[in-house]
């Protein structure tokens, strides 16, 4: 399909495609009960806005905590949308919500959680998150909805230790 701004893809066209879902780990972040991010998790979430900001996000969706809401925000100020609050303990539903929705969506998440969702979505999981460390990890799971799902881990921001390229 050529790449211009004057072809719209049709809702058969987009099924056949399938959806791209970006997903990450919340950015650096204070210590203590539902903390929020801290100088450079602040960083990082206007890293994640300066790279997603031209993706054609439909809908972002986060965790209930300050450490993934400020992580999402600057990307949702930037496009104007809300961002939608998920229930992490039952991902199987949550991938469906995602794939019934066919919207290209960023979802913010947890070290624990993330590459469990990209498997639930039909993609790889990839080697387990560095818990204390690694904060620059973006899954880009593309041709959900189909029978192939491709998985382009990446990074974003500030390169971490632990991260592996």
């Amino acid at each position: 399909m050529a790449c211009s701004s004057e072809i719209e893809t049709t809702d058969a066209e987009a099924s056949v495609e399938g959806i791209t879902v970006y997903l990450v780990r919340h950015a650096e972040k204070e210590t203590g009960d539902d903390p929020d991010l801290n100088a450079a998790g602040q960083a990082r979430a206007e890293a994640l806005a300066d790279a997603l900001e031209d993706a054609s996000l439909e809908t972002i969706w986060s965790t209930d905590y300050r450490r993934t809401r400020a992580t999402a925000a600057p990307l949702a100020q930037r496009l104007e949308v809300d961002v939608q609050i998920y229930d992490p303990s039952d991902l199987d539903a949550f991938a469906e919500t995602l794939k019934t929705a066919g919207e290209t969506a960023l979802v913010v998440g947890h070290s624990n959680t993330t590459p469990d969702l990209a498997a639930a979505l039909g993609g790889e999981a990839g080697p387990p998150i560095d818990e204390p460390t690694e904060y620059d990890r973006l899954y880009v799971l593309t041709g959900i909805g189909t029978a192939t799902v491709q998985t382009d881990i990446r990074r974003y921001g500030a390169r971490n230790d632990a991260s592996d390229g």
